[in-house]
């Protein structure tokens, strides 16, 4: 028992590490906002793209889909930092060589895009077909439909696993330390070298576990939330009022 108290939570050097994780939270929020927002934008296209009636939307959605659910996301970010570094350097365009924060959120950008990109589309496809029906009844044209009426409850529904998304790329912001962000992780790995002790670990582990554990929650919560039966299909008949001049598609 000692052992343990000693090895992995020694008070002298937790006292010393939680002020130092705790100056890596900005950086963490900066990858889950802008990773987040990014891969939401992105992922939301990609569903309308699946959705769409173009054969060739359709293909290139599924081909991005399923070939990043697929990529393990740790060897994307080593790509993108190391592996277009190598050829930035070699043909001198300068662009390709990333900084490691930015290397991280296009990583996390492009991976996540296409897991929410099917929670999107799920979201959108439980919508009742009448709703859409009663919107084109009204006068709307398609793109109006799915902006007015279908969108903005699909992401109702969809709120629950998006959450769980959150969730996931909290955890998944640790991988950014492979490529030198210094992030929860990074700090707490080079504290442990300092100390030569894993308390430090312990310590990002409990960070982690705080942060996670109420967005567990909440998610279940507004998963039992969603269970309710759903309120009528029928679209109010002012609907169309509301409509902006001229009626631009989405």
């Amino acid at each position: 028992m000692d052992a343990l108290q000693r090895y992995y939570f020694n008070w002298d050097i937790i006292k010393d590490t939680v002020p130092l994780l705790l100056r890596t939270l900005p950086t963490v929020a900066e990858l889950l906002a802008l990773g987040l927002l990014f891969a939401f934008i992105w992922g939301l296209t990609l569903s309308l793209m699946r959705l769409s009636r173009f054969r060739v939307l359709r293909w290139f959605a599924v081909v991005y889909i399923d070939f990043f659910r697929g990529l393990p996301l740790l060897l994307l970010l080593i790509f993108i930092y190391s592996g277009l570094a190598i050829v930035g350097a070699d043909t001198g365009i300068d662009a390709l060589i990333l900084p490691p924060t930015i290397a991280a959120v296009s990583a996390f950008a492009i991976c996540y895009a296409a897991y929410s990109a099917e929670v999107f589309r799920a979201g959108i496809e439980s919508i009742p077909k009448g709703q859409t029906e009663a919107a084109r009844s009204l006068g709307m044209t398609y793109g109006q439909a799915m902006r007015y009426v279908i969108l903005p409850q699909a992401l109702k529904t969809v709120i629950p696993p998006l959450t769980n998304e959150l969730v996931a790329l909290i955890k998944d912001t640790s991988l950014a330390s492979v490529i030198s962000v210094p992030e929860l992780l990074f700090r707490a790995k080079e504290k442990m070298g300092v100390v030569a002790n894993p308390t430090p670990l312990t310590v990002a582990a409990v960070v982690y576990v705080v942060f996670t554990i109420p967005l567990i929650r909440l998610a279940a919560r507004l998963e039992r939330r969603q269970k309710q039966p759903r309120a009528g299909t029928q679209i109010p008949a002012d609907m169309a009022a509301q409509l902006p001049k001229g009626g631009g598609l989405l």
